[in-house]
């Protein structure tokens, strides 16, 4: 039986330590109920471009698809994923012809990982190495798998986690919005709970901040963790930009 539920959100970013642009964009609105995190990717500023356009292109395709959100009245409903997954190609579409018309964009593209809710569901499609963690009851789930070449090597048993973490390919991603037209997008869906805390975040945090670390700051400041992460990926080098978004849910 659906619950209300109600949500608070804080996003941030941060260029990092090291980097002299910030290619990673974001998006929370507590009331379309829609949250994006994108990583950018391209020479000559083009994984900035590309990121601006994911955040630009995606929340408003997601609302101009609002009939179908009104028609689904039980969850999980694999047409709201559907949805999302064409809002992401959608902007993969737009990126690609971008890099179309100016051969030093050639190549650009970026992660996407949104987070729709509808009722007391979490509805999230993906692309990319970006993550979205659940942090439920003292204990943090990633939700989503890495497209990247390390990632797949652990789940096919090639490599271990431990090995993966130092791998010098690390960084490659296999799928990404914009580098061709439509992409292979991850779709899922879980229901919600009181109390329940999603974080968003850019390799830039996950790569630098271990999963208990990001559950015990997520746990004692709640949505209001996002600067302090952020602060520790960049004590412990800030190679790369850093963005979160955490969502809190609770009942009404």
């Amino acid at each position: 039986m659906a619950v209300d539920i109600e949500l608070s959100s804080q996003g941030a970013t941060d260029v990092g330590l090291v980097r002299s642009a910030n290619q990673d964009s974001f998006f929370a609105d507590d009331k379309q109920q829609l949250y994006l995190v994108a990583d950018g990717m391209g020479g000559h500023a083009g994984g900035e471009i590309a990121s601006g356009l994911c955040v630009d292109i995606i929340p408003p395709h997601v609302r101009d698809q609002g009939t179908i959100f009104d028609v689904c009245k039980s969850h999980p409903d694999q047409r709201i994923a559907n949805a999302l997954a064409s809002s992401i190609n959608f902007a993969s579409t737009k990126i690609y012809e971008k890099a179309l018309e100016n051969p030093k964009l050639k190549g650009m593209g970026t992660t996407a990982t949104v987070l729709k809710i509808i009722e007391n569901y979490a509805y999230i499609a993906h692309v990319g190495d970006s993550r979205c963690y659940l942090v439920r009851c003292g204990y943090i789930y990633q939700i989503t798998n890495d497209h990247s070449l390390v990632s797949e090597q652990v789940r096919a048993g090639i490599i271990s986690k431990e090995e993966a973490e130092q791998h010098h390919l690390r960084n490659v991603i296999t799928r990404s919005v914009g580098y061709q037209e439509e992409e292979d997008v991850d779709t899922t869906s879980f229901e919600l709970e009181d109390g329940d805390l999603i974080l968003l975040c850019s390799d830039g945090l996950h790569g630098k901040v271990p999963d208990k670390e990001i559950s015990l700051q997520i746990q004692n400041k709640g949505a209001e963790a996002v600067p302090g992460l952020i602060a520790t990926a960049n004590q412990r080098g800030g190679e790369d930009n850093i963005t979160g978004v955490i969502v809190k849910v609770s009942s009404k």
